[in-house]
């Protein structure tokens, strides 16, 4: 069990940098939720959801997506995006027709698609970052997109 000390250490360390380093062995993880409001021109764009870690990697428990302002129209998806084997990913595609003002999407559920056969839920490769953005033209309408992801930082 790791001291009160260390575990004072890794939440100032969460807080003054919004990023999360685990105690010990990290192989075994520590879920994180995290939440991000993007601009709808941050989307469009592409954006950092997490930084790239030296000696770490992500992965992805569970996703979650909210339209804000506004039905998301004329995108494709909003895509949840990493590294795997040197190759970019998505791990979530969430679709435009589903992403409504206010409605929760989750991975997995509809409107939500994830990688086959668990792929999504994988370790991605160390020091990547893991980023939003989006496939297909340009969304309207909708100002933001909420993003909540529950991950774990394993070490390499």
């Amino acid at each position: 069990m790791p001291s009160m000390k260390n575990i004072q250490s890794i939440l100032k360390n969460w807080v003054e940098r919004n990023i999360w380093y685990g105690v010990g062995d990290v192989g075994i993880g520590i879920p994180i939720t995290y939440r991000k409001r993007f601009t709808l021109a941050e989307v469009n764009a592409g954006a950092a959801l997490l930084p790239a870690l030296a000696g770490f990697k992500y992965r992805l428990i569970a996703a979650k997506a909210i339209s804000i302002g506004g039905a998301a129209t004329t995108g494709g998806t909003v895509d949840i995006l990493a590294t795997a084997a040197a190759a970019v990913r998505k791990l979530v595609a969430f679709a435009q027709a589903s992403l409504t003002q206010s409605t929760v999407l989750t991975d997995g559920g509809a409107g939500a698609a994830v990688l086959a056969d668990g792929a999504s839920y994988t370790a991605n490769d160390a020091n990547t970052d893991v980023t939003v953005g989006k496939t297909g033209s340009s969304f309207t309408v909708a100002t933001h997109f909420d993003v909540i992801l529950t991950y774990v930082i394993e070490r390499v």
